[in-house]
């Protein structure tokens, strides 16, 4: 299986043998795409998954440093700390493969930590809101993340 996300469209597809079997809504980056270090885009062209992170996670559980904080996101929580960039449930940690595009030097996917994530259910998907990650719903994720593994592709196009 490999994963095609769409940053127009703002959708993740999940296609075997030229055949889509799951649609997922998703969120890509406010500023758009972009392979630059600190652009805070969502950066285009081929990709693997090079790491998972979470597998036993409970949903809505909170990453910081892909590591866990021991806390489950609520609104409250959220009231106490909005300048966070919530990263919930599982973490699926991208790495480009397009040397000078998106892998190495100043345009390394995983170096600037481009994840698909989960985010707080009130995050609106199908809108651009993120700081370059790919965010969806926690259960969508959940879904994701066990059908996928390791060295799974996953290609970021503009249209």
């Amino acid at each position: 299986m490999d994963i095609v996300i769409n940053v127009h469209r703002k959708i993740l597809q999940c296609i075997s043998n030229n055949e889509m079997l799951q649609e997922y809504s998703v969120s890509t980056a406010k500023k758009g795409v972009g392979e630059q270090a600190g652009s805070e885009c969502t950066p285009r062209g081929r990709h693997i998954i090079r790491a998972k992170i979470g597998a036993q996670a409970k949903i809505n559980s909170v990453f910081v440093g892909r590591r866990l904080t021991g806390e489950i996101f609520s609104e409250d929580l959220r009231q106490r700390y909005p300048q966070r960039d919530w990263i919930l449930t599982r973490i699926l940690w991208l790495s480009g493969l397009d040397v000078g595009k998106n892998r190495l030097g100043k345009v390394d996917t995983m170096r600037r930590y481009i994840y698909i994530h989960g985010c707080p259910d009130s995050d609106a998907m199908g809108q651009a809101s993120s700081h370059g990650c790919i965010k969806m719903r926690n259960s969508d994720l959940v879904e994701l993340f066990d059908k996928v593994s390791v060295g799974t592709n996953v290609t970021i196009i503009e249209k």
